[in-house]
């Protein structure tokens, strides 16, 4: 199979089942590890971290806010800021900074 295809076919596939499913069954009670870069916390602790933020729209699938739902629960932070974090880990990738 053409990994193309194959790779369209997982993805539909994982839609189906939290389509199906949901996720509220595979969340698990207990504690979650978090941890913040050193640099980040000294500038949340010392209140010095500013930054502007601007809102955007964009439409995602309900199995991908599902599914992002999920890891930010198991990562204790808002998914909102998974995603920011996402898309800053790609931004650095793509760049190669």
């Amino acid at each position: 199979m053409n990994p193309a295809k194959k790779q369209m076919k997982i993805k539909e596939s994982l839609a189906h089942y939290y389509d199906r499913r949901g996720i509220l069954n595979e969340i698990e009670d207990g504690p979650a590890a978090f941890s913040l870069a050193d640099d980040l916390r000294e500038q949340i602790l010392s209140g010095k971290r500013s930054r502007r933020l601007k809102n955007i729209s964009i439409k995602l699938e309900p199995a991908q806010i599902q599914a992002l739902q999920k890891i930010a629960v198991q990562k204790a932070i808002p998914y909102q800021t998974l995603i920011r974090s996402f898309l800053a880990e790609a931004i650095k990738k793509e760049l190669h900074i």
